[in-house]
């Protein structure tokens, strides 16, 4: 994978009409893999993370996830047990508009995790929530088949693969 540094300086073109963007550099790193990559399944979600669940639970093919939890800090929507299930059924990483918990396990997972930071406390599980949404958090949008490149210098969304 590109580091983030090289597609920024090969595509300022794509910087300056937004095609490409640059999430806001508040989010932790989490997870064994510091470097992902991959096209964006999106998901929509408030303090519930049942739908997070049923994601990882599914196919990843090397996605990522990518999680607007309206940057609520009190409950986290990604645990261990959800990272170990994001590893097992191939998904690239977790991007999440909200924080983990269970930060030692998630980091013992061979995937990548971008988040706010961590809260102890579970979330709710009602089932709410949209996938495949146009997303705006991190003062970025994000859309549904986007593709995200992540690594120790930032993270992006492009409207279309990058090399």
């Amino acid at each position: 994978m590109p580091a983030t540094t090289d597609l920024c300086d090969a595509h300022e073109n794509k910087l300056v009409d937004g095609t490409l963007r640059v999430l806001a550099t508040h989010f932790q790193r989490y997870g064994k893999h510091t470097s992902f990559s991959g096209t964006v399944k999106t998901l929509k979600v408030f303090e519930d993370n049942s739908l997070v669940r049923s994601a990882v639970e599914s196919a990843g093919n090397g996605r990522v996830l990518v999680v607007d939890g309206a940057a609520s800090m009190r409950c986290a929507l990604l645990g261990g047990n959800l990272g170990k299930l994001a590893e097992q059924n191939g998904w690239a990483g977790v991007v999440l508009n909200a924080p983990i918990r269970d930060s030692d396990e998630i980091d013992a997972c061979a995937i990548g995790v971008r988040a706010l930071g961590t809260c102890p406390v579970k979330s709710k599980k009602t089932g709410a929530g949209n996938f495949d949404v146009r997303l705006a958090f991190g003062g970025v949008t994000i859309k549904p088949d986007d593709w995200c490149y992540t690594d120790r210098d930032g993270v992006l969304f492009s409207d279309l693969e990058l090399s």
